[in-house]
């Protein structure tokens, strides 16, 4: 920490807590000067030439003078290579053991004496000198990886590495977890380091709190995925490709990934934007499935501060007839910050509140942080420090327990790689059951500090557990919001398991859709803010994690009546719709911002609950196949390059294209169709794709297309469900899926699909091995 980050921590947490916090960096640093020496000397490393291979399971190991490399394919398509004798496993990435290899895959040799593995979607080619290409079934590259170099310290420790790797010219970049800048990666470099970027952020912010070693690529010659499974600190380099003009040669695009330690090894999923994320959804776990009710309009603020505020704000949204699902409570409902605690003195009787809300159809979700106040006396601390042989806290190189500076004071750590903190951890959350909440959202786990920003809390020599692997904690810290949410999903569903858990998590890393969603964290407010939104969720979305959303309106001060209003209606086609601001934000409900805003707030809320059967459908596809709710443009057409390139609107599912409003003034805007028919929903105009059309956006509304054919359940003025169809073109059919609200345990839901189709002058709609009736009523739209 230096001059600048002291007065920037005294600015952000008062001069005492400040100084306290610069004491904690100033010992964190010293901890690691200390365990961590300078590397030294190192000696660079290549693998050399070929020297021999051993055919195996679904590939082999193939030797070169100074490494081997082993390819496998897996059954259903999956290939993972690793070098120096890496293996799929120990992985927190993979929900259990690796897929076992495909049989059929057979190591034989290439040519100029290389060697290859062909199987049914891809062929992994392995050059004399170590370059691995994978093509297509018809021999088109996909990605070339250039043979890797490692450097190891000559008097010993971990060897670091970087794996650069050539794309197709044409090809664009996508993933690698939470971007601001995205949804598309332009060239820059791109931190691999689960950082709080200091209370907001922006598009060029980076790293933030969720970052993932995930790509995804999408060229002509077909889509790929690609996951380094390494967690150590490290950075990506993109750089888009180029295509030359006339008779110039293409500069292909360029893939750097460096990492400071741990294994070089690799995961790639090859097809269709589908088949690749059902392919990354077989092999990392399916995605948690959210309740019902958390797929409506949910309310947060940091500074309710009593029982009164909660019913006043509850009150008025019953009183203005606006919908309202959940209602989220923030640290300053704890006593003094310490985690599974209340204040008293605010919330007397915080149960019998919860059960009045639940009454009215609102459930309470809880804030809950790692950090453990360092305070004899303190429940939970003393109960962790009685865990196991040497108690649930992180220690340092030394054995010492870190301590470290958060909301509560001085804090201690769990060491969540710990199976037994785990489970002791997952048991606290009996704690805010009895208070009456029905979910979680885990805040600050990265972890971070208060000292500097972007910094750990905890020194990156610290011990953990790693499942009795035992190492520090760079390669623990990218992977610690992961483990904590597999402590509180799996305690929950220990503590009730009749009901699906609700989980979402600032932080995280490859896989943690099993356990629950994310959210945007602190984006600042502002226009480039809304922009970010979206560009954060697409990407979430392309690395497995479709539960997700911004903070409506931002998190620190206080937008525009035109910004908040721009900003719901985008909120109100995400996965998560969640209003929040920071403590000094002001309120942030509908009716603070004018009768104007509230009247076209009410009609985005009226629209989500409209669509709340949609939702539904969408969470559960996304559970079998994961398919993200919100999807890029360029789903359903990876070759279509116009579509490649636009960021600014989405699909959500397969039936409706949603163009948000991300400018100032903005009452009109250009939307690009994939191809087919769309019509408006609201005006009923048809547009024909592809291509790019001008469409009305005033303050009322966003811009909202359904694509012709299209069946999906959405809510009639009843109540009850219905299905809309969307006409489909002369000559042509259409259809949808439906998976109806089977509560929120775990009842199995069974996928229904159905057809549209003219028949004798009218739209038919029939349901697949169902003959007669549909069995709901259908309103055809678009005649």
């Amino acid at each position: 920490m230096d001059g600048r980050d002291l007065v920037r921590s005294v600015k952000m947490v008062g001069s005492v807590r400040g100084l306290r916090a610069w004491r904690s960096s100033w010992r964190r640093r010293s901890a690691d000067a200390r365990a961590l020496p300078p590397r030294g000397a190192e000696r660079a490393r290549v693998p050399g030439p070929v020297v021999g291979a051993e055919p195996g399971p679904g590939g082999g190991v193939v030797r070169f003078a100074r490494s081997e490399l082993r390819v496998r394919v897996a059954v259903g398509g999956a290939v993972f290579w690793g070098w120096d004798g890496a293996e799929p496993l120990p992985s927190y990435a993979l929900p259990g053991a690796a897929p076992e290899p495909d049989p059929r895959a057979v190591l034989e040799p290439d040519k100029d004496g290389g060697w290859q593995v062909v199987s049914e979607r891809l062929t992994v080619a392995v050059s004399r000198h170590g370059a691995v290409e994978l093509r297509t079934p018809g021999g088109v590259v996909l990605r070339r990886e250039l043979p890797p170099r490692w450097w190891e310290p000559v008097a010993g420790g971990d060897a670091r590495w970087v794996q650069r790797s050539e794309v197709p010219a044409d090809a664009r970049f996508f993933g690698l977890g939470g971007r601001a800048s995205g949804p598309r990666l332009r060239d820059g470099v791109y931190g691999l380091w689960n950082t709080d970027p200091g209370g907001r952020f922006g598009p060029g912010d980076d790293p933030l709190y969720l970052t993932m070693p995930v790509q995804f690529v999408v060229g002509d010659a077909g889509t790929h995925l690609v996951f380094h499974d390494n967690t150590w600190p490290g950075r990506v380099t993109l750089r888009e490709g180029e295509e030359g003009a006339g008779s110039g040669h293409d500069r292909p695009g360029m893939c750097e990934v460096r990492m400071d330690g741990g294994p070089l090894r690799c995961w790639v999923v090859t097809g269709t934007p589908a088949r690749v994320m059902r392919g990354w959804t077989a092999l990392t776990g399916a995605p948690a499935l959210p309740p019902s009710w958390a797929l409506g309009p949910q309310h947060a603020r940091w500074g309710f501060g009593s029982e009164r505020e909660v019913r006043r704000v509850v009150d008025g949204y019953r009183r203005r007839g606006l919908p309202l699902s959940v209602l989220h409570l923030d640290i300053d409902h704890y006593d003094g910050h310490r985690v599974f605690t209340v204040d008293h003195g605010r919330f007397p009787d915080l149960p019998g509140l919860a059960k009045e809300l639940r009454e009215d159809g609102v459930r309470l979700v809880s804030i809950v942080d790692p950090a453990v106040k360092a305070e004899p006396g303190n429940a939970v601390f003393d109960a962790g420090a009685a865990v196991g042989d040497g108690g649930a806290f992180v220690r340092d190189a030394r054995g010492r327990v870190v301590r470290g500076e958060v909301w509560p004071g001085e804090c201690v750590f769990p060491d969540f790689t710990d199976p037994g903190v785990r489970e002791w951890w997952g048991g606290l959350y009996e704690e805010r059951l009895a208070q009456g909440f029905s979910g979680v959202w885990h805040d600050m786990n990265e972890p971070v500090s208060f000292a500097a920003f972007g910094d750990p809390t905890l020194p990156r020599s610290a011990r953990h557990a790693l499942e009795g692997r035992g190492g520090d904690h760079r390669e623990a810290h990218n992977m610690y919001a992961l483990a904590m949410a597999r402590a509180g999903y799996e305690g929950l569903r220990r503590l009730r398991p009749e009901e699906r858990p609700f989980l979402f998590s600032r932080s995280g890393w490859a896989g943690m859709q099993r356990y629950g969603g994310s959210w945007s964290g602190d984006v600042a407010t502002g226009w480039p803010g809304l922009r970010a939104s979206l560009a954060l969720v697409l990407g979430l979305g392309l690395c497995g994690v479709p539960y997700s959303g911004p903070d409506v309106g931002g998190f620190d001060g206080s937008p525009s009546p035109e910004l908040y209003l721009r900003w719901f209606q985008l909120g109100a086609y995400l996965p998560l719709f969640r209003t929040h601001a920071a403590i000094d934000a002001g309120r942030r409900e509908p009716w603070e911002f004018g009768p104007q805003v509230l009247e076209h707030a009410r009609a985005a809320l009226a629209e989500r609950e409209r669509l709340h059967p949609y939702f539904v459908t969408l969470s559960r596809l996304a559970s079998l196949t994961g398919a993200p709710y919100v999807r890029p443009l360029w789903w359903g057409a990876p070759g279509d390059r116009a579509l490649r390139d636009c960021e600014d609107a989405f699909l959500l599912g397969d039936a409706l294209l949603v163009a948000p409003v991300l400018e100032r003034g903005a009452d009109r805007r250009a939307v690009r169709l994939p191809r087919g028919r769309w019509y408006d929903t609201a005006s009923g105009e048809v547009y024909e794709g592809p291509g790019q059309v001008l469409l009305d956006a005033p303050l009322s509304r966003i811009p909202v297309l359904a694509r012709a054919g299209a069946v999906l359940p959405v809510r009639g003025a009843d109540g009850g469900a219905e299905l809309e169809v969307w006409a489909p073109a002369a000559g042509r059919g259409g259809g949808g899926l439906v998976v109806r609200d089977a509560g929120d345990g775990w009842e199995r839901a069974e996928v229904e699909r159905y057809t549209s189709r003219w028949v004798d002058g009218r739209v038919l709609v029939e349901r697949e091995g169902v003959e007669g009736p549909v069995g709901c009523p259908v309103r055809v739209r678009g005649l």
